[in-house]
């Protein structure tokens, strides 16, 4: 567990803005009709712009290289969608919207689903408390509580909404790396696990799907399916842990400061 210094913390608020930024300007054009290959390559225009990097494209598990600047996983695809002309858009679907960007050599890693237009009442709510529960979870995120304190509060939440925790995916440290030490996952019990210290660099990320816990891989390889092919939804902040409350990394440019950010989202859930 790697505490950041002054001057990483810096280079994290920074690339954790840029990552945000673009997470915000993607979920504001999706509509249908679009291709995923769109998004993503709107994606790469708007980095290039900023002059960032994605830490998605290239990014090597075994022999396989990952294609896309983002990742793009539409309905039942839960993680790790890769974009594509012929995965198109139409009302009623929901996508997440997964930004992991490199900026002078620290990342920035968030995700939101947004919808397609018009969903069911039930894909809101499924939505909605995979939100909530992230919130929880990043007020868990505190100077000597432990690891275990987020994942009871994310799990608590989305199962007594009746939706179910996506278990073969977690968070994670994050910096220089993409994934970094410690695993925090989206499951467990209060008081178990490492203890969190001040200057950690974390992303919480909860993958809730309707029904079922499970996933199975697609064809691609990368692209992490819902087993029951029902929808799923991802949310995820970088974040600083500290003594009060954490500092969240990943807010878009126009979005105010982390602190007043972090209450309004706290409030919604109350």
């Amino acid at each position: 567990m790697i505490c950041k210094s002054f001057k990483d913390k810096e280079k994290m608020r920074r690339a954790g803005r840029s990552a945000a930024t673009v997470l915000d300007r993607l979920c504001q054009v999706v509509k249908p009709g679009m291709s995923t290959l769109e998004i993503d390559e709107l994606g790469g225009q708007l980095m290039e712009e900023m002059g960032v990097e994605s830490a998605c494209k290239g990014y090597r598990s075994g022999h396989r290289v990952f294609p896309s600047y983002t990742c793009l996983s539409v309905n039942e695809e839960v993680v790790h969608g890769i974009g594509v002309e012929n995965r198109v858009l139409k009302e009623g679907d929901v996508i997440s919207v997964d930004v992991c960007i490199r900026e002078d050599g620290m990342i920035g890693d968030n995700c939101r689903t947004v919808p397609v237009g018009m969903v069911s009442p039930e894909v809101s709510r499924l939505l909605k408390v995979t939100e909530e529960s992230l919130y929880l979870g990043l007020s868990q995120a505190l100077h000597k509580n432990r690891i275990g304190d987020v994942s009871e509060a994310v799990q608590s939440h989305v199962e007594k909404a009746g939706f179910a925790v996506i278990t073969n995916f977690v968070g994670h440290g994050v910096g220089r790396s993409l994934h970094e030490d410690p695993q925090i996952p989206n499951f467990g019990k209060a008081g178990t696990g490492s203890k969190f210290k001040k200057g950690m660099a974390i992303c919480i990320e909860p993958m809730v799907n309707i029904k079922s816990s499970q996933i199975r891989m697609a064809k691609d390889g990368w692209t992490a399916l819902a087993v029951d092919g029902l929808p799923s939804a991802h949310f995820e902040h970088t974040l600083l842990v500290d003594e009060g409350k954490p500092e969240i990394l990943t807010i878009p440019e126009g979005h105010g400061e982390a602190e007043d950010f972090f209450a309004s989202k706290l409030a919604e859930v109350a």
